[in-house]
C-alpha cells in the first residue's frame, strides 16, 4: 500500500482483502500480519501486509477449478477493489525462499542500483512502463525508496540572532512542542515515570500550525515577548526517502515481478532486451537480475558442466562394452529420439522448459542408452553366428521389442499420475514427469523403427569401407 499509510487506514483496506479471499469456496480461512512482527523478524511498514491463506484438499475444490484460476480471480477482485495497491502471490514457504533470493517480497526482482534516489525513482518509473507490456509478467510493482512527507525547518541565525536567540534554543523549542519533553519525573512507590509534555494535536497538526508556533525571547524592557516561528524560520513540507535499500554498500531500488503462462528465462531476456534499447542508464547506474531468474542462471550453467561430463561417461562406459567407436555411437544415436519425444510432450501439456524438465531429459538419455545396448549387444551376438547384418538387425529388434516396451511402460505408468496432476506443487514435479513420459513413449517406438534401419545402412558403409582398405591392402602387398 502507500508507504505513508497509517495504521489506521490500512486495518479497513486489510480486512477488505481478507472478505474478498474468503468469499471463495475453496478458502478456509484467512490470517492477516499488518505491519511488523513484535519480534522483528519481519521488518516492514504499515504499508506492508501479508494474508496467509489455508485452502481446502484439492479435491473439494469445484470441478475443473486449478490454483492458477484462484490466483487469476483474485488478482482480477483485488484490482478492481485497491487500484494503486500492488500485489504478489506465493507459496508460504516460497515466500521466504524467494524474498532471500530476491531481497524483496516478490518472487523476480530487477534492481536499478545507484547513488541518487531521486534519479532512482525516475529510473524505476521507466522500467515498470517498459516491462508492463511484456508477455507473462505479472505481480509488477515497484518498491519506492521517496514518498515519505518531511517537514523541513530551516532556521535563519540573522534573524533569530535580532531578537537574542541562538539555533539551539529554537530547536529546542520546536523539539519540545512537536516531540515532547521530559518535564520531570512521576514518583510511585518504588517505580519512575518520565512525564512528557507537548503542544496539544491541534496546535501541531499541520504545517501553518507549525508556522504559527509561539518562540519567546527578552525584550528590552526585561518581559517576554512571543514571535511566531515563520519570522526566524523557513518552513517547507517536502519528500524524502521512505525506505533505502542497501546491498554492498550500494543504493538501489527493486522492481519486482513474478512470471505466469510463460517460461521464465524467454520472459526475462526480452526485458532485459527492452531495457538496453529503450532506457539509458547515466554513468554510475546499472541492473541487476535477482530471484528465481538468477537462481536458473546458476542451475543452467552448472547443467552445461554436468550434461557433457555426463555423455562423456556414457560414451566411455560404452567404449568399455563393446571395444569398438561405431557400437557406442550408434548405442547414443537412440538419445535424439527419447529427447524428440520429451519435447512434444512438453509442447502439448502447454508446459514451459524448466530444470526441473532438464533433469527429466538427463533420466531419458540413461534409459534411451539402456535400450540401445539391449539391441546393439544382440545384434553383435547374431552377426557373430554369421548371419547377414539385415536379418541380424531384424531379429535383434524382434527380440527385445518385449524388453525395451516394459521399461517403457514401466517408466510411463509410474510418473503418468504427476504428469497428469494439477494440484497445489505440481508445478515442481510436473515438468520432469511429462519430459519422461513423453520421451518414454515416443523413444522405445522411434528406436524399433527408424533406429534399426539407421544403425544398418551405417554398418553396411562401415563394412564396405572396410573391405575396400583390405583390399587395398593386399594389392600392395602383392606388389
Amino acid at each position: 500500500m502507500p508507504s505513508t499509510i497509517s495504521l489506521e487506514a490500512g486495518v479497513e483496506q486489510v480486512k477488505k482483502m481478507r472478505e474478498i479471499l474468503k468469499a471463495h469456496p475453496e478458502v478456509i480461512t484467512v490470517v492477516s500480519q499488518h505491519g511488523r512482527p513484535d519480534d522483528g523478524s519481519d521488518p516492514a511498514g504499515f504499508y506492508n501486509a501479508e494474508l496467509f491463506v489455508t485452502l481446502k484438499p484439492f479435491e473439494e475444490w469445484r470441478s475443473g477449478y486449478v490454483k492458477s484460476m484462484l490466483v487469476a480471480d483474485v488478482q482480477q477482485e483485488f484490482y478492481a477493489q485497491f487500484p494503486g495497491v500492488e500485489f504478489n502471490f506465493s507459496q508460504y514457504i516460497q515466500d521466504n525462499v524467494e524474498e532471500g533470493l530476491s531481497g524483496v517480497k516478490g518472487a523476480n526482482s530487477v534492481k536499478i542500483i545507484g547513488p541518487d534516489l531521486a534519479v532512482l525513482e525516475k529510473l524505476a518509473d521507466q522500467v515498470l512502463h517498459e516491462m508492463n507490456g511484456i508477455k507473462g509478467v505479472e505481480d509488477l510493482g515497484v518498491f519506492h525508496v521517496l514518498g515519505q512527507p518531511n517537514l523541513n525547518i530551516k532556521i535563519d541565525r540573522e534573524k533569530s540572532a535580532r531578537f537574542g536567540l541562538n539555533t539551539g534554543d529554537v530547536n529546542s523549542i520546536i523539539q519540545a512542542a512537536t516531540g515532547g519533553y521530559q518535564a520531570t519525573t512521576v514518583l510511585e512507590g518504588d517505580r519512575q515515570f518520565g512525564l512528557t509534555v507537548r503542544l496539544a494535536a491541534r496546535d501541531r497538526s499541520d504545517i501553518e500550525a507549525i508556522r504559527s508556533l509561539k518562540i519567546s525571547y527578552s525584550n528590552a524592557a526585561g518581559g517576554i515577548t512571543y514571535i511566531p516561528l515563520s519570522e526566524i524560520a523557513t518552513i517547507t513540507l517536502e519528500t524524502g526517502a521512505s525506505y533505502i535499500f542497501h546491498e554492498r554498500n550500494q543504493r538501489y531500488i527493486p522492481i519486482k515481478f513474478s512470471v505466469r503462462g510463460r517460461d521464465l528465462g524467454s520472459t526475462v531476456a526480452e526485458a532485459q532486451s527492452r531495457l538496453e534499447k529503450n532506457i539509458a542508464l547515466p554513468i554510475g547506474y546499472s541492473f541487476d537480475w535477482a530471484g528465481e531468474f538468477e537462481e536458473l542462471q546458476q542451475a543452467k550453467a552448472r547443467l552445461q558442466v554436468v550434461l557433457p561430463i555426463a555423455l562423456a561417461i556414457i560414451l566411455i562406459l560404452l567404449y568399455t562394452l563393446f571395444n569398438s567407436l561405431r557400437d557406442s555411437l550408434l548405442t547414443i544415436a537412440a538419445i535424439p529420439f527419447s529427447t524428440a519425444g520429451g519435447i512434444i510432450a512438453l509442447y502439448v501439456s502447454g508446459l514451459n522448459m524448466s530444470i526441473s524438465a532438464a533433469i527429466g531429459f538427463v533420466s531419458l538419455f540413461g534409459v534411451s542408452v539402456m535400450n540401445g545396448i539391449l539391441v546393439i549387444s544382440y545384434f553383435n551376438e547374431l552377426v557373430a553366428q554369421g548371419k547377414d547384418s539385415v536379418q541380424a538387425m531384424y531379429e535383434a529388434a524382434d527380440q527385445r521389442m518385449r524388453p525395451m516396451l516394459m521399461t517403457a511402460l514401466s517408466a510411463c505408468i509410474g510418473l503418468l499420475p504427476a504428469a497428469l496432476s494439477n494440484g497445489i506443487g505440481s508445478e515442481v514435479q510436473k515438468p520432469l514427469a511429462v519430459v519422461v513420459v513423453g520421451g518414454m513413449l515416443l523413444g522405445p517406438i522411434m528406436l524399433l523403427i527408424v533406429a534399426p534401419a539407421l544403425q544398418v545402412i551405417v554398418m553396411q558403409w562401415s563394412d564396405r569401407r572396410q573391405k575396400r582398405k583390405i583390399e587395398r591392402e593386399s594389392l600392395r602387398g602383392d606388389q
